[in-house]
């Protein structure tokens, strides 16, 4: 159930993502550039929606946060060069 959530959650995100033109190359690179901030202005409120959502989830006793799994650094490294080489070949 909680893989189904999070599948379909993802493939809305990524929709409204593509919707928004986040995906075009001139949006990002104008982040890098610091000429256009609304990819860091919308990331940054999906990550203040989010927060607050889980802790008013938490509040009702509806989420439990004392299981978090402790981080793996390889784990994440090999991911952000994952991440890093697609955005590069994205934007390429």
């Amino acid at each position: 159930m909680s893989f189904t959530a999070a599948l379909i959650v993802g493939i809305f995100f990524g929709f409204i993502l593509q919707k928004v033109g986040f995906t075009r190359y001139s949006k990002i690179v104008n982040v890098y550039r610091f000429t256009d901030l609304s990819v860091l202005k919308f990331m940054l409120t999906a990550i203040v929606v989010g927060s607050v959502g889980i802790y008013l989830l938490y509040d009702l006793g509806l989420a439990n946060l004392t299981g978090s799994t402790p981080t793996y650094l390889v784990g994440n490294f090999v991911g952000a060069l994952i991440f890093g080489t697609g955005m590069a070949l994205a934007g390429f």
